[in-house]
């Protein structure tokens, strides 16, 4: 990564010396002789005159300018990174079923479905892990990888934003979804393998049960963090009907014991979001109990910038100094 900077910066204040010397060489009567009439010399004086006497003074203050910079010492960088340790790998598996459609999570007045802020609440999870390769399945009928494990979590959050209810079908296969994240994992050597397995529904879908899924995750040593969304006893959803969208409240059915079975198993733990706020908390717990300690090793190297400013600095106060004294020469 090239970078600039300033190895001594504030040598910069002396610029705002600059301001102050033309207000004063503004302010500043100049040397005059008396004569009985300025009339002839008026009529004699050039085109351009006033611009020609000008100029060896802005000369001077350009050349101050960039004796300035030069001082300061600009340099170029170059800094790379070795990372010295791996940090966690973690595959994000999310229900993208037609249940997500409901709006109990919704935050302010402006109803959203959960899998909008369940994409809020990740987004903000991905950023606080910038040394770990996050990868993504998404899951409904069918499972399959979205993004892939990398640590470019630009393009993580890219796919992402292409999220959408009903994308992997209507129903809910948890055990499909763990199937593909634990195979996504287990042939990586990392100092600890994770899977977020996000749903609000039943496992409905899939040859493979979760239970099943979990089993195999434990064989490879990869731990399953489970979050149930959904508020307790009746959601929200917003439907069209003949006489225009209408509000229809169903029943939230998550097998929480299947859940908390899988995350036993695997040495994880099962969580219930039952709105915005909730669901936020739980991301930041298992952030905090997945801490990765990752060891970076900065190198950077510097290319001294200082003659581009010193040698244009000396130029120009000696073009000033032969103007002043020569073609645009002053006579008090």
């Amino acid at each position: 990564m090239t970078f600039y900077q300033f190895n001594d910066p504030w040598l910069l204040l002396f610029l705002f010396a600059v301001p102050v010397l033309v207000t004063l060489n503004r302010t500043r009567r100049p040397a005059a002789i008396r004569y009985s009439s300025v009339l002839p010399a008026r009529l004699s004086r050039s085109e351009g005159a006033d611009l020609r006497a000008v100029i060896p003074r802005w000369l001077r203050y350009a050349a101050l300018i960039l004796l300035v910079l030069a001082l300061a010492r600009p340099q170029e960088g170059q800094r790379r990174h070795e990372i010295l340790s791996r940090g966690v790998d973690i595959v994000l598996a999310l229900d993208t079923s037609g249940s997500m459609q409901a709006l109990d999570l919704s935050q302010g007045k402006e109803p959203v479905n959960r899998l909008d802020v369940v994409r809020k609440v990740v987004e903000e999870f991905i950023g606080h892990r910038p040394n770990d390769r996050i990868g993504m399945v998404v899951f409904g009928a069918e499972a399959y990888t979205q993004c892939p494990l990398t640590l470019d979590h630009n393009v993580l959050k890219s796919f992402l934003d292409k999220v959408s209810i009903g994308i992997a079908g209507d129903s809910t296969a948890i055990g499909s979804a763990l199937g593909v994240a634990v195979k996504r994992l287990k042939d990586l050597d990392s100092k600890s393998k994770v899977i977020i397995l996000l749903t609000d529904g039943l496992n409905n879908a899939g040859s493979l049960t979760p239970v099943q899924a979990a089993e195999i995750a434990k064989t490879f040593g990869i731990k399953v963090y489970a979050v149930g969304v959904g508020t307790r006893g009746k959601a929200p959803f917003l439907v069209d009907t003949f006489f225009g969208k209408k509000y229809v409240y169903q029943d939230v059915e998550i097998d929480e014991e299947t859940l908390k079975q899988v995350a036993g198993m695997t040495g994880g733990q099962y969580f219930r979001a039952t709105d915005y706020d909730s669901l936020k908390h739980i991301y930041e717990q298992i952030d905090r109990m997945e801490k990765s300690e990752v060891k970076v090793q900065d190198f950077s190297e510097y290319r001294e910038m200082f003659p581009w400013f010193l040698v244009p600095a000396l130029l120009l106060a000696l073009l000033e100094s032969a103007l002043s004294n020569t073609l645009l020469r002053k006579i008090p």
